[in-house]
This record gives structure tokens, C-alpha cells and sequence, in this order.
């Protein structure tokens, strides 16, 4: 039966320093200690609420969140990562604040940022935007932090960008980690990133790209799928392939849904933008050259109905090992006859993974808390023990 000493005494053998007063904008930028760490303490946090503990690290302060693309997962995961640990939260509508009126990226940060303890930001649409915007809120809340404008810095946490979407992979591996009984047991395993149709367009690249730059660091092997044309950023195939490298994995690409899915532990069929349609998607924007958009959407839709049938069948499934791999999605999957014509995945495969697909999903919240948990306590092993200690309950009975 585990303990929370369990978790604690993990923690004191690993090298997590580099965690404290940091900032969580891709999963490459931190050392495997630290990502064995923040597993650790979502696992800690997760056995502390189902054991009626209370986790309010904070008696006061604000978890800040902006969302400049629609969400439901990431957006309640936020909230209740900051309330778990005792933050309000307060979403930031750049349609009700004073941007339009000319409010610079350093004086909205700072304006926010009087008692904030943590900042969310999820910015995917645009390439080469998402992750530099995050940067910059970053670098002006440290130099308000240095000028005496702030008390704290507050911790900024990529909720999505255009480069990596780091809550979600984390979230993901998290969910192998248990599926398949601990990190050890992950080397080897062959997981298919690959795309998939949808009768959309436009959406990032963000989880392909963050599911490659993640998984092979674990050991496993990695195989990326997609039509011809719908390849990802090379920096983070050259990221995914420096990590396979180091971990005794592999990273490889083919253009064959089947050649990914035949032996596959884990199948993660989803669909994404080319990256040469993103660049020019962000560039027509830019431009605001919205007829430009427009032949662009039906040009890119016209693509992808070129590949209906890269689709996650039943046909699809038996190719994999035993015909009973893991299907991953980081929701809402296109389900052809339900939430679409035609789509990502049979409804007969998603009702069979719906369960394992919604608590993948709700390891989330306790990665976010983790990643603030981490960065605002020097030695979260003390807090964990006091909270312990102090055991106050977190529903009264």
C-alpha cells in the first residue's frame, strides 16, 4: 500500500533544483530528474486528495489564466490545478482589458501580476507567435519582480503553444506510465504518433509535436506517420531524434498509417496542420489578408479529404500488437458517425477506449499543480510533510 513517504523519499533522490523560481515552456528544456519529479509530485498530490488531504500550499493568491484559442480540458485543468493548491483564479479577456487601447505585453503582465503566484497561457494558432509571446510575458514579470514592482514572480506555465504542449504530454505519459506499470517498463514499447482525417483545418501542431518530443526519452520506439505534406517542425524531429539517441530508443517517419499501427503498444491517431500551411496561415494574418485565409481553409480542407482513410478503424486496430493497443487522444476526437461523417476514429474503437481516454485525461490537472508546486517551493519533500502533519481534511465529514 503506498504512503506519501512513498513519494517523498523518491524525491530525495532526485535532482530537481533546476525546478525552483523556473518557468514551464517545453518538456526538451528540463533534465529527466525533473520530469521523474513533477511525475512524482502529480502522483503525491493525486494520493493526497483521494486520501481527504488537504493540498492548500497557499492561503491567499491568483492563478491568472489566458486562453487565445478555445479550451475545455486545459482551461478547467488550470482552474482546478490552482485551486488544489489554494489560488483563486481569474481568466484575462484581452477583449475587456486595455490591449486594444495600446497596453504593451510588459504593462498587461505586470498589471496582472500584483498577486498572482502563477501564470497560464495557452497561445497555439500562429507559428513562431505562441511561444516567444510566453517568453515575453515571462521576462517582463522578472523585471518587475527586480524592479520592486512585484513581490513574487510569477510562475508561467505554456498551456499550449505554437512549438509544444507540455500539461498535455505530460499528462499522457503519465497515464503509459500507469497503464504499462512504471517508466521502467516503457523501453521498447512502440508508440504511432500519426495523423489522422478530420473535416476541419488549422489545428496545431502542438500535440504531435510534444508527443515526439516527450516519448523518446523514455526508451520507446517512436514512429511518426502522416500523408506527404503534413510533416511537423523540423527542430523538434531533430529534438525527438537527439532524445532516442540518449535513451536507447527510436525515432522514426513514414507516410503508411498501417507501417505505424502494425505491432504498436500505443496508437495515438490525431490530426494536424501541415506546418508550411501554419507559416502561411500566420503569415496571411499578419497581413490581415482575410480573403487570402479563406482560399486557404478550402485548399487545406480539399487536402485532407485527399487521406479519409487515414483513420483510426477497427481494420486499423487489429494491425497492432495483439490487436489491442492503447489508443490515445487528447480529446475531442472527430468520431465519424457522432461528432462528424467522416473522422479521426470509428465510434465502435473510441466507446471501447472511453474510459482509459477520460482518465488520461484527467491526469492533467495534477501535472499543472505539479509544474507550480515545483517552481514556487524550494523543498516541496517539507511542504508534503507538513501537510501531512497537519492533516487537515480537504471535505470535512
Amino acid at each position: 500500500m503506498k504512503t506519501l513517504n512513498d513519494y517523498i523519499e523518491k524525491l530525495n533522490k532526485l535532482n530537481f533544483k533546476g525546478m525552483y523560481n523556473s518557468d514551464f515552456f517545453l518538456t526538451w528544456e528540463k533534465s529527466d530528474d525533473e520530469l521523474e519529479a513533477l511525475f512524482t509530485i502529480a502522483d503525491a498530490l493525486r494520493f493526497m486528495r483521494e486520501n481527504n488531504i488537504s493540498t492548500k500550499v497557499f492561503e491567499s493568491g491568483l492563478g491568472v489564466s489566458l486562453f487565445r484559442d478555445n479550451s475545455t480540458r486545459t482551461r478547467f485543468s488550470f482552474t482546478s490545478a490552482s485551486k488544489l493548491l489554494g489560488l483563486e483564479v481569474q481568466d484575462l479577456d484581452e477583449g475587456k482589458s486595455q490591449v486594444a487601447h495600446g497596453e504593451t505585453v510588459r504593462e498587461t503582465s505586470n498589471m496582472i501580476s500584483f498577486m498572482a503566484d502563477v501564470i497560464g497561457i495557452r497561445d497555439d494558432m500562429y507559428i513562431g507567435k505562441g511561444n516567444a509571446y510566453m517568453r515575453e510575458v515571462s521576462d517582463a514579470v522578472k523585471q518587475g519582480n527586480k524592479d520592486g514592482i512585484l513581490e513574487q514572480r510569477p510562475t508561467l506555465v505554456n498551456l499550449q503553444c505554437d512549438i509544444d504542449h507540455p500539461t498535455q504530454s505530460m499528462a499522457d505519459m503519465l497515464h503509459i506510465i500507469h497503464e504499462f506499470g512504471g517508466v521502467e517498463n516503457l523501453k521498447g514499447k512502440k508508440i504511432a504518433m500519426s495523423w489522422a482525417y478530420s473535416p476541419s483545418y488549422g489545428k496545431p501542431l502542438s500535440v504531435p509535436q510534444g508527443i515526439v518530443g516527450l516519448m523518446t526519452r523514455m526508451g520507446m520506439d517512436v514512429v511518426l506517420a502522416h500523408p506527404d505534406g503534413y510533416e511537423i517542425m523540423s527542430d523538434v524531429e531533430e529534438v525527438a531524434k537527439a532524445n532516442a539517441a540518449k535513451s536507447g530508443g527510436s525515432f522514426t517517419k513514414t507516410n503508411s498509417m498501417e507501417e505505424a499501427f502494425r505491432d504498436a503498444d500505443i496508437v495515438y491517431p490525431k490530426s494536424w496542420a501541415p506546418f508550411v500551411a501554419m507559416e502561411k496561415r500566420t503569415e496571411l494574418y499578419g497581413n490581415g489578408d482575410f480573403d487570402g485565409i479563406k482560399a486557404l481553409e478550402k485548399e487545406l480542407l480539399a487536402q485532407n479529404a485527399e487521406h479519409k482513410d487515414w483513420a483510426c478503424t477497427e481494420e486499423m486496430m487489429k494491425l497492432t500488437k495483439a490487436g489491442k493497443a492503447t489508443y490515445m487522444h487528447c480529446l475531442p476526437a472527430d468520431i465519424t458517425g457522432v461528432s462528424c461523417e467522416e473522422g479521426e476514429v470509428d465510434a465502435s474503437v473510441f466507446d471501447r477506449y472511453r474510459i482509459p481516454l477520460y482518465k488520461q485525461a484527467s491526469y492533467k490537472p495534477y501535472i499543472i499543480a505539479a509544474m507550480i508546486l515545483l517552481s514556487k517551493f524550494e523543498n516541496p519533500q517539507a511542504t508534503l510533510k507538513t501537510l501531512e502533519k497537519v492533516a487537515k481534511q480537504r471535505k470535512f465529514d
